[in-house]
């Protein structure tokens, strides 16, 4: 019975450690020495690993909107600051991150959070803490 465990738990055991090793560099995805700013209305967050993503509608200078797909934190670093009812769908945010590579994708690794009507935010720097 032993022998037909050692199989399985062999290949549980490889995927577990290529997922560890597999996790991306922000510097592929984002310029990281680049800030943009978008401000819009949320639409989604999701809150998993390795990390949670926030989408946010924004309207361009013609009325048109276009969804940003912002890319944050895990939830161990959010743990104790954030829940899944913390934000909701609608909020007006305000986030400052670094664009991603690719303009068309309309991605940002998030730096900053800010929700104006009620002063919460979130930040990577110790003078951005959240309220």
């Amino acid at each position: 019975m032993k022998r037909y465990l050692v199989a399985p738990l062999a290949v549980v055991a490889l995927a577990v450690g290529a997922q560890a090793f597999a996790h991306h560099s922000f510097a592929a995805t984002y310029i990281e020495n680049q800030s943009v700013t978008i401000e819009g209305e949320l639409v989604q967050f999701v809150l998993r690993n390795p990390h949670s993503f926030v989408d946010v509608d924004v309207t361009q200078p013609d009325g048109s909107k276009v969804r940003y797909v912002v890319e944050w934190a895990s939830p161990a670093q959010l743990q104790g600051k954030i829940n899944r009812g913390t934000l909701k769908p609608g909020d007006h945010v305000v986030i400052t991150g670094s664009p991603g590579r690719n303009v068309e994708d309309h991605r940002v690794r998030l730096l900053n959070f800010r929700r104006p009507k009620d002063g919460w935010s979130w930040g990577l720097l110790p003078e951005e803490s959240f309220k």
